[in-house]
């Protein structure tokens, strides 16, 4: 998740922004969020499915994903992760 949020900042923040990974353990899951300060003006190809993966791929293990744009500019991506056993 982290490596596919980062690449999209690479991707679509534009050339002058920087990106923050942070790590918050709280006590029902470990919440992982990247955000940039772009401006969203990058290159892509139109071709990727960085959202869907990253969704999908934290779905299949009882996680969630949230990814927009913040207020104060850039982007966000907001990963969680529950503790414990995945129920299927």
């Amino acid at each position: 998740m982290v490596q596919e949020a980062l690449t999209n900042t690479l991707k679509h923040a534009g050339p002058a922004a920087s990106a923050a990974v942070r790590l918050d353990w709280t006590p029902d899951a470990l919440v992982v969020t990247v955000t940039d300060d772009g401006a969203g003006r990058g290159t892509t190809d139109g071709r990727g499915n960085g959202l869907a993966g990253m969704r999908e791929r934290l779905s299949a293990v009882g996680g969630t994903l949230e990814a927009g744009p913040r207020e104060e500019g850039g982007f966000a991506v907001v990963a969680r992760l529950p503790y414990g056993e995945v129920r299927r």
